[in-house]
């Protein structure tokens, strides 16, 4: 299966996401990509808006993996990746992304990304949102712009470098599996053994970093044993 990539842009979209979703039910074709240069109801994740003014990167693909359902969550270690890559290709050689579980990309500590993936059956729509130009104003965690560290992008360069990248991507799990997107995603995260909080469900969680398991869940070493995290939200000590 070759990943090509059709790109329908809109100036001003509610959410990209719910458009693609409107067109993957009418049986739009993988490789669909609504880009928008405005979000009036954008969406990350636990259905948080997501701050959509021009100048940024908005765009969701229509993905028809032909992979089990059950492994459609895969898909967003694989983005995660793909928006790394495309980041260090944007920002001076200085500066190097870092992932955090599962697919928060942030540099120099501050998040300059967002993925959403929805997935029904054999559908998968991947939201991807990319700071550029703007950045939210959050107080919940610090925030941050391809231009404010000294990058040179347009959107729709950036956009074209993601796109490639992640075709890229989508080959290496078709070809080799998660266990090799598994191993491509701990290069951009803490290394195994960083002291790492992971707070679920209200209570928080400290250990050490013990990577990822077949599935993807985060994998914590605390003294009384292996813990396996599949939702949570992932701090570096201090």
């Amino acid at each position: 299966m070759t990943d090509k990539f059709t790109v329908r842009h809109y100036e001003t979209i509610g959410s990209t996401n719910d458009e693609a979703w409107r067109l993957a039910r009418e049986g739009a074709p993988h490789g669909l990509v609504i880009h928008a240069d405005e979000q009036t109801a954008g969406r990350g994740r636990f259905s948080r808006s997501w701050f959509s003014p021009p100048g940024n990167l908005y765009m969701s693909i229509v993905l028809r993996p032909d992979m089990p359902p059950a492994r459609m969550s895969e898909l967003s270690f694989v983005a995660a990746i793909a928006v790394a890559d495309t980041v260090a290709a944007l920002l001076p050689k200085r500066l190097r992304p870092h992932l955090k579980w599962p697919n928060d990309v942030l540099v120099e500590g501050a998040k300059i990304s967002g993925i959403l993936l929805e997935s029904d059956a054999d559908i998968a729509i991947l939201g991807i949102g990319l700071n550029v130009l703007e950045a939210p104003k959050s107080g919940a965690y610090q925030t941050t712009t391809i231009a404010a560290n000294g990058g040179l992008a347009s959107v729709d360069s950036a956009r074209d470098i993601l796109l490639a990248r992640l075709a890229a991507g989508l080959g290496l799990w078709r070809r080799d599996g998660f266990a090799a997107v598994r191993d491509a995603w701990l290069v951009w995260s803490y290394p195994i053994g960083e002291t790492i909080r992971v707070n679920a469900s209200g209570a928080a969680r400290e250990g050490k970093f013990a990577g990822l398991d077949e599935t993807g869940a985060l994998l914590l070493e605390t003294e009384a044993g292996i813990e396996r995290h599949v939702t949570g939200d992932v701090a570096l000590r201090g």
